[in-house]
């Protein structure tokens, strides 16, 4: 939804974490140039002529080894010279080429797809839900650990009792399958234990954002169509605040209680019932007989509601059903080969899907355990993967950065985890982090809440954030299409139908939608009208449909995939396209990993949008002239920020993504803007903007 700014706590804990990095940032400008090029120069978008001279040979070789074989028989020796014209002509030597190198990659990808296939197969053709296959998980361990929270722990066997007192009291309440009942818990053990007991029942749970507030929290309970409203005693003011307002005065309030806590006079929500008490005790549901409810939830029905965290406009309820949670999670288990003894540390918020769905699916469904926190913390990161004896960790956003701006510390390197997975890694710093910290392998995927499109890196391929191999098109058939890429506007031929990017070329992914699969289905939002907007018809034939994902991604001629920019991010400046995550992953390593937001804005009288960077600088550390020198050495012309804002913070989503369009819609304007800004001058130098360039500028006057 993208609505709230990342929480405060966490905010100031990197500010304070961030002190002395910028005595480092010398290093950093040194060696950004560098670190673009290694990821860029991975990136293969067409054969060198040593490249295609070995693959020209092998064909022949191959060729001649086949006459031979073949003997003097006319027919079969007209097919191979067929066959080799064919493979020789055209851009097939770089298919040829590539299908070779990428094939050890590519078998043992068919083999770990074959295994997740046959899984998703057999639960569908059973009929398993989350919680039927959770219940045969608890059999084979049941004492197992499932979830680790500081000094406490849930077993398996624990989860699912808990689970099935939940789902008999609010039986006995009335509720039936398909309702939906708003959840607003921050994280803690009983968090995934509320929500998969409702499922049992067939109660979808809405996962409610626990930092919103207000109407952005009135909007994403009521948009869900919620019944009832479960909270913690810890959010309990914030429903508070909102209890008399439309779509949620009415509504019952279970107040889940923090252990030890008692009630009191002072208590923002007197009148609501006392749901741990009411579980623990069991005295509403002791009527209750679970194996007589009718057993008609299906894998294809509604799980819970995961709220999309994009950086603009109200959140959306996306909706995630049994079948799609279970893939999402079977397919990180299985494609980054988790082992049944690993302790994944997961400081994400569990109602979004990396760390609800990914992170929490891995456990219930697999049967790894998982160490909770409350609220991440850089410094705390590889303590807390110490103590727990993590083997796996996850990310999300801005986390490695965080991390990596911590001071050094031998706890470094003390860690057990091999293992870490998520996405928003930046390529700019991948190399530095999986160095500093002896991680082995970086899982980067990429995909979102609600999409059909989801990618993985498997191969440690720096930079990318997954693959697709030749032979699996046919099976999960993603690509690219060309696009306007700073207005996203699909690009057609003149038949009406879209074009295929060629390796190399940026273009949007696009995920042709099958509802009868579980890996091509899009069941989309709970407003039909968002779920329209991020369909595209008529795509390659009349009547097929793909799923949008709004994001620009470069392709390799090895099937890797790399991201470029959201679409709408990237802007036009003197005649050339400028990645605004391009120029964000530039400017973070010249200023020691600081916070920055880098957007287009207006200029009067002037074509295009000229570049503007907020930078996070709160202690006023930051070297204008070592960043523009930093920026001279990194950046061509057109892509330099023609603005530069210093700012004490920016507002960011509680997923760690930069909230770019209120700091778009302030632009460069003096009148709204408290914070210093400085110009581009024609020496490649940056000074204080000024009143009299703001009047220059609004004038049509200026000349930049």
């Amino acid at each position: 939804g993208g609505v709230c700014p990342c929480p405060r706590g966490i905010r100031r804990a990197e500010q304070d974490a961030a002190i002395g990095t910028q005595s480092q940032s010398s290093a950093h400008t040194e060696s950004v140039v560098p670190a673009l090029n290694r990821t860029r120069s991975k990136m293969l978008v067409e054969l060198n002529v040593k490249q295609k001279f070995l693959t020209l040979c092998g064909i022949t070789a191959a060729a001649m080894v086949a006459s031979l074989a073949i003997g003097q028989r006319l027919i079969p020796q007209s097919i191979l010279t067929g066959i080799v014209f064919y493979l020789i002509s055209g851009d097939r030597p770089s298919t040829v080429y590539a299908t070779i190198v990428s094939l050890p990659r590519d078998l043992r990808t068919a083999v770990i797809f074959l295994k997740l296939n046959l899984s998703l197969y057999r639960y569908e053709r059973a009929g398993a839900t989350v919680f039927q296959i959770f219940e045969r998980v608890v059999a084979r361990h049941p004492n197992k650990t499932a979830f680790l929270m500081d000094d406490e722990r849930l077993t398996f066997a624990q989860v699912k009792q808990l689970a099935e007192r939940v789902a008999a009291h609010f039986y006995a309440k009335g509720f039936r399958k398909g309702d939906t009942i708003a959840l607003l818990m921050e994280t803690r053990l009983e968090y995934p234990c509320v929500w998969l007991g409702l499922s049992k029942v067939g109660i979808v749970t809405a996962l409610i954002n626990s930092n919103l507030r207000k109407e952005t929290l009135r909007h994403s309970i009521t948009v869900a169509n919620s019944k009832a409203i479960i909270v913690s005693s810890e959010l309990a003011g914030a429903i508070a605040e909102i209890n008399e307002q439309d779509g949620i005065k009415g509504l019952p309030v279970h107040l889940f209680r923090t252990v030890g806590a008692d009630a009191s006079s002072s208590d923002p929500l007197p009148d609501a019932e006392d749901l741990r008490l009411s579980v623990d005790s069991g005295s509403s549901s002791s009527n209750v007989d679970l194996s007589g409810i009718p057993n008609d939830i299906s894998p294809k029905d509604k799980l819970v509601y995961i709220y999309t965290s994009g950086t603009t406009g109200m959140p959306k309820a996306a909706v995630i059903t049994n079948l799609r949670y279970t893939f999402m999670a079977l397919g990180c288990y299985y494609m980054l080969s988790f082992r049944d003894d690993d302790i994944i540390y997961n400081s994400l918020p569990l109602y979004h899907s990396a760390g609800g769905m990914i992170g929490v699916g891995s456990v219930l469904l697999c049967g790894v355990t998982a160490a909770l926190r409350k609220k991440f913390s850089a410094s705390n990161f590889w303590t807390d993967c110490i103590r727990y004896k993590c083997t796996v960790a996850q990310y999300i956003g801005e986390i490695c950065r965080f991390v990596l701006m911590t001071p050094p510390k031998p706890t470094d390197t003390q860690h057990g985890v091999r293992l870490m997975f998520g996405n928003g890694l930046r390529p700019q710093i991948w190399p530095q982090f999986v160095s500093r910290f002896n991680v082995e392998q970086i899982g980067e995927f990429y995909g979102s809440t609600e999409g059909n499109s989801n990618l993985l890196n498997i191969d440690n391929t720096m930079g990318a954030v997954g693959f697709v191999p030749n032979f699996a098109k046919a099976i999960y058939p993603v690509t690219l299409i060309r696009c306007d890429e700073e207005t996203g506007e699909i690009i057609r031929g003149r038949d009406g139908f879209c074009v295929k990017c060629k390796p190399g070329e940026p273009g949007v992914f696009v995920g042709k939608i099958n509802p009868k699969k579980a890996l091509n289905s899009f069941v989309g939002y709970a407003d039909k009208a968002a779920s329209e907007k991020k369909v595209l018809h008529d795509v390659f034939r009349k009547g097929d449909i793909f799923f949008n994902s709004g994001d620009i991604l470069v392709q390799d001629l090895l099937g890797n995939y790399y991201f470029k920019d959201r679409t709408g991010d990237t802007f036009r400046w003197r005649g050339e396209n400028v990645a605004t995550s391009e120029v964000e992953g530039v400017i973070t390593t010249i200023v020691g990993l600081k916070d920055c937001a880098v957007y287009g804005v207006d200029i009067p009288e002037t074509e295009g949008k000229a570049g503007m960077a907020a930078i996070v600088d709160p202690e006023g550390k930051v070297d204008m002239e070592q960043l523009a020198a930093g920026i001279r050495a990194s950046l061509p012309a057109y892509a330099r920020p023609l603005f530069i804002r210093v700012l004490s913070e920016v507002p960011m989503t509680t997923t760690f993504k930069l909230k770019k369009r209120d700091l778009q819609v302030d632009g460069y304007d003096l009148v709204k803007i408290k914070d210093p800004i400085y110009f581009l001058q024609s020496n490649g130098t940056y000074r204080l903007f000024t009143a009299e360039d703001h009047e220059t500028i609004k004038s049509g006057k200026a000349r930049l």
